[in-house]
């Protein structure tokens, strides 16, 4: 099931259409707090420029949440710009959403070395990027350091955890919609390292050697007891399909039950990582849908569930 998984995983479930232009994005800090408004900034990095796409809080706030992008996140936008209605969803929050591009088969984390099987040039460092670049330059445009939320889908869910166990300084709440948080299931590792082939032909152990420190920091099982104390919202839903899937012919009836089965592997992981924390006795806030696959709208729809507990949780 988990072969299965991973093969579904890949598929253009999270967006794949080919990048578009777009204008000259603003690329320096203007010492302000913009009130509402969307933009499209480029932050320096280890790994070049980044761009990001903003959407400022609508009086101005300092508090942010960053929304993370799936296994296959494309090179001009995020897939929750145009793939979801997050931006209307918090159109009129005093919270910032911060989008940052691309990371594909990254899982936002800082790898070891650059992938030796296809060419990449610059080593992945996205876990400082989140945590220290580009906060840093946010706070040029009156973002707070350390009144922020992060969320993930699918293979950003648990990076949206781990972001927040191991910053706490930097992040008041974490969601996981649709993650694999048992990365100690057997034949995960395998299963990712077929997705992250598909994905751009991105290697797994040039992200992190099997077993290392740097594999094991990355698990959600254990970086468990880190979370203690911080809200979140975990879900996942049955794989059932619902009201979001209505597939046409055979190429979206395949696409339908590639999306069912790797819900379904969501959902057994998250459910045992549900147990991992009320064995450690941390407490989360959890959805599972009776009906749902593995797909944008029923994230939408998460999303919008778990805006509530975000926006509390940031006092904004």
């Amino acid at each position: 099931m988990l072969a299965v998984g991973a093969a579904a995983l890949v598929l253009p479930l999270a967006a794949g259409a080919a990048p578009t232009a777009f204008a000259a994005p603003v690329s320096a800090p203007v010492l302000r707090a913009p009130a509402g408004g969307y933009e499209e900034l480029m932050v320096p990095s280890k790994m070049g420029p980044v761009k990001v796409q903003v959407q400022w809080a609508r009086h101005g706030g300092t508090a942010a949440l960053y929304l993370l992008d799936g296994l296959r996140a494309r090179d001009d936008r995020n897939a929750w710009s145009f793939e979801t209605n997050a931006l209307e969803q918090f159109a009129n929050d005093n919270v910032t959403l911060v989008m940052p591009v691309g990371g594909q088969s990254s899982w936002y984390a800082d790898w070891t070395s650059a992938s030796n099987t296809n060419g990449q040039k610059t080593t992945y460092k996205w876990e400082t990027f989140l945590t220290e670049e580009l906060p840093a330059f946010l706070e040029g445009y009156g973002v707070s350091r350390t009144n922020n939320a992060a969320l993930g889908l699918s293979m950003s869910g648990p990076a949206a955890l781990r972001l927040a166990a191991l910053h706490r300084d930097q992040f008041k709440h974490a969601s996981s919609l649709s993650g694999p948080l048992n990365w100690n299931a057997p034949g995960m590792r395998e299963a990712i390292r077929v997705m992250m082939l598909d994905a751009g032909r991105f290697n797994v152990d040039s992200m992190a050697a099997p077993w290392s420190p740097a594999w094991l920091r990355m698990d959600p099982m254990v970086f468990a007891p880190e979370l203690r104390g911080l809200p979140m919202y975990i879900s996942a839903a049955s794989g059932l399909p619902g009201q979001h899937d209505r597939p046409a012919g055979l190429g979206g009836a395949y696409n339908t039950a590639n999306a069912m089965g790797i819900e379904v592997i969501s959902m057994v992981s998250t459910r045992a990582f549900q147990s991992r924390l009320n064995t450690l006795g941390i407490n989360a806030v959890y959805d599972f849908p009776s009906n749902g696959t593995h797909s944008w709208k029923y994230w939408e729809d998460q999303l919008w569930k778990a805006r509530p507990h975000i926006l509390n949780a940031l006092g904004a």
